[in-house]
């Protein structure tokens, strides 16, 4: 979207997370809680983007590359951080999107719709608001007799009446850029807290006349910002929830959704199942008519295609498997490459790491790996070829299409034709 540029408010410690870490590089599901709110920005169609960094800055930048950092030297609250970023935007006179950097289940959908209400509508500010049961920890929005929003009252300073309230404000605005800092320029320190909160702009702007609009977020549950471990659990498992709920509505079956863990961005084909206690970790792509776990755990940079079986007690890191392989019982493969049709016994190893590299295993279209073979990577298993029980492939003893090896070390014990597969 044009004419816009983000803020995202990021310079907290969290201290109730009782961490050294910053809350906003804790990790729900592989990705960073400021991760999942720099992706949804972006989404939103957002490029230009500010992060307001305070505690941790160094590790910070290191999270959100390409975007610009700017260092809120005394954490004076959302108000002064907001007035930290103008440093960087001159004489901008378009429209400012403020987010709050921990909170990661906010939709980029979401941020498109607050942004296309405060475009269309011409308002000073537009705020995205929620309806709670328990609103208890959140500012309240205030209306006036007409229902227009006319303040958003910090919980810290909210009357009996006003605690009542069940519409919160969730931390994301649209403002014009000029109305903004103008209103900042008059927001005193609050007295109880000593901080410059970025809410009173709106009673400001109020005040002078101005439109103030808002907009409902439709998921209530992307309100919700991590300021402690319980919140990142709650986080987590809502964030489980949708992803899989996703998946299903696509086709895919998930028999426990309670046992299962799938990261978001995992792609899977229509007609797959997972079982039970199986973990789908990011950067992993399934075909259709696959069959995952029970127990299995897939490590980013795998893909299958379809009708791949990955049974129990089965690990896979950036491994790519060929259509209708079957890697079945207690295996590991890792930096391999695996083609259509390979049968993988129970407990064989892709010995891919030599203490000092990865080093990959390549096992060609139609090969049978038998119970407990191990193979030292680099290796190359050929076509049809059969690695039999319990060998050990040596690295750099590359495997003849349809050879046959056994022992430990492994050696050739015969090569079959081609037909003898085929007999079988």
């Amino acid at each position: 979207m044009k004419n816009i540029i983000a803020i995202i408010l990021a310079a907290g410690r969290g201290t109730r997370m009782k961490s050294e870490t910053p809350k906003i590089l804790h990790k729900i599901l592989g990705k960073t809680i400021i991760g999942y709110v720099l992706d949804s920005v972006k989404e939103a169609g957002v490029s230009e983007i500010i992060v307001v960094a305070g505690y941790g800055s160094e590790l910070l930048k290191l999270e959100v590359r390409g975007a610009k950092v700017v260092i809120q030297k005394s954490l004076l609250g959302s108000g002064d951080a907001v007035a930290t970023a103008k440093k960087v935007l001159k004489n901008y006179s378009g429209d400012i999107l403020v987010v709050c950097g921990d909170t990661p289940l906010i939709r980029p959908e979401t941020i498109k719709k607050l942004m296309e209400k405060h475009s269309s509508s011409g308002a000073s500010a537009t705020i995205l608001t929620a309806e709670l049961k328990d609103p208890s920890g959140y500012g309240r929005i205030a209306r006036n007799a007409d229902g227009k929003v006319s303040g958003i009252v910090e919980e810290i300073n909210a009357s009996l009446y006003e605690e009542v309230i069940n519409e919160i404000n969730v931390g994301t605005y649209c403002f014009k850029a000029g109305d903004l800092f103008e209103a900042l320029s008059l927001v005193k320190i609050d007295g109880k807290k000593r901080e410059v909160f970025l809410t009173d702009t709106i009673a400001v702007l109020r005040g002078k006349g101005k439109a103030i609009e808002s907009v409902l977020a439709e998921d209530p549950d992307e309100a919700i910002g991590v300021n402690t471990r319980i919140d990142l659990a709650l986080s987590t498992t809502l964030l489980k929830k949708r992803t899989m709920y996703e998946l299903m509505l696509g086709g895919v079956t998930i028999e426990d959704p309670a046992s299962t863990i799938i990261h978001p961005g995992v792609k899977i084909g229509k007609d797959t199942t997972i079982y039970s206690n199986t973990v789908i970790e990011s950067g992993v792509e399934i075909g259709s008519k696959c069959r995952i776990g029970p127990f299995s755990r897939i490590r980013p940079g795998v893909v299958l295609d379809d009708g791949v079986e990955v049974g129990n007690f089965v690990e896979l890191v950036r491994t790519k498997i060929g259509a209708g392989t079957k890697v079945k019982h207690h295996t590991y493969l890792g930096d391999s490459v695996v083609g259509k049709k390979v049968n993988i016994g129970a407990g064989t190893i892709t010995a891919n790491y030599d203490g000092k590299s990865k080093n990959k295993t390549i096992i060609e279209d139609g090969a049978f790996i038998g119970v407990g073979a191990v193979l030292i990577a680099p290796v190359h298993i050929g076509a049809g070829a059969l690695v039999g029980a319990g060998s050990v492939v040596p690295k750099n003893h590359d495997v003849p299409k349809l050879a046959t090896v056994v022992g430990v070390p492994a050696r050739i014990y015969k090569s079959r034709k081609i037909t003898d597969r085929r007999k079988k």
